[in-house]
């Protein structure tokens, strides 16, 4: 017993030494955090800010890479030419040159962009082209490019209202200059001003299509499309725009004069029945003897059994004709 009470002493004195060294270390530690650290949560917006600063780097290094080491100032300050001459049968009118634009010098060369694929798919052009062959759709397709207005914006939400009204202005000058046929807006937007500032008419609920007023002291007509941009909400893919292109493609004729005309080729048939049967045979297709159980597993009424009869009173599984092969001829026009 007295063992035992003395091991209970010693235990705890042990116990009680060994917690006042590690106070003693744990009092040695430094007390402040590592330099350039700061312990606690940051001041409110100081993390913001931060995050913000090394968005704003990546994206300066992406538009660096974009332009080919050109500043945005630098392709901004480009101006985008018009593509455009007398007796065109169309111009397609764009708000403003975007960066890309302005930096390749062309017309619609984002590869979103839905202008290209529409123009081929509606049969305004007879192959795939893209913005490379812009200058020479006035001759081969009689097609010109413009724009409202000439400054290069990131976005046409960077223009203001007096630039936007000042271009319609601007546009109706070149449109009397050159009179194309069709003055295409390609955006309701930009009908909407062109409409407010020249016809005097505040446009509500617009329809795109042919619209009601021609261009003063001209004959040229005005077809309203959907913007071509992939962020056209209204029409996101280029399939729910190609209507727009091709009705615009009907105009053109019909102001032209165009009759559509479709060709017939007379395409002649011929059949003969021993090459027919031959063809049969090589095929093992083989008249079955009646079933007299068939009728009931089969879900033919009596019309179809009476055109699978054969003259002896024996039917097949399938009618005559169509065992015999497709023959006809497919026109590959």
């Amino acid at each position: 017993l007295q063992l035992y009470i003395l091991l209970q002493y010693c235990l705890k004195y042990t116990h009680a030494y060994f917690r006042f060294l590690l106070n003693i270390w744990f009092a040695a530690l430094p007390t402040t955090p590592a330099k350039g650290k700061k312990r606690g949560r940051p001041p409110k917006g100081e993390g913001k800010e931060k995050t913000e600063a090394e968005e704003s780097a990546k994206k300066a290094k992406r538009t660096l890479n974009r332009f080919n080491g050109m500043s945005v100032e630098e392709v901004m300050a480009r101006k985008l030419p018009d593509v455009i001459t007398h007796n065109l049968d169309m111009l397609i009118i764009g708000i403003n040159p975007g960066l890309l634009s302005a930096y390749k010098g062309r017309h619609y060369p984002n590869p979103g962009n839905h202008f290209w694929k529409c123009l081929y798919l509606s049969g305004l052009t007879e192959e795939q082209l893209n913005h490379m062959h812009d200058q020479t759709l006035p001759e081969r397709y009689g097609i010109g490019f413009t724009n409202m207005v000439e400054r290069t914006t990131p976005g046409s939400k960077d223009l203001s209202n007096k630039e936007i009204r000042e271009g319609g202005h601007q546009l109706l000058e070149k449109l009397q200059k050159y009179r194309p046929l069709i003055a295409v807006f390609n955006g309701k937007c930009i009908y909407e001003t062109f409409c407010k500032e020249i016809f005097g008419v505040k446009a509500k609920n617009l329809e795109f299509g042919l619209q009601p007023y021609k261009v003063p002291e001209t004959e040229t007509v005005c077809y309203l499309m959907p913007s071509s941009s992939p962020r056209c909400a209204q029409f996101p893919r280029a399939q729910d725009k190609v209507h727009f292109f091709i009705k615009l493609k009907e105009l053109r004729d019909q102001m032209k004069g165009v009759v559509r005309t479709q060709e017939i080729q007379e395409t002649n048939y011929t059949f003969d029945l021993t090459v027919a049967k031959e063809d049969a045979k090589r095929l093992a297709i083989k008249e079955e003897q009646h079933d007299p159980g068939y009728e009931e597993t089969c879900a033919c009424n009596n019309s179809q059994n009476s055109l699978d009869q054969v003259s002896d009173n024996r039917w097949t599984m399938q009618p005559f004709a169509d065992q015999i092969p497709d023959i006809r001829c497919s026109n590959s026009n």
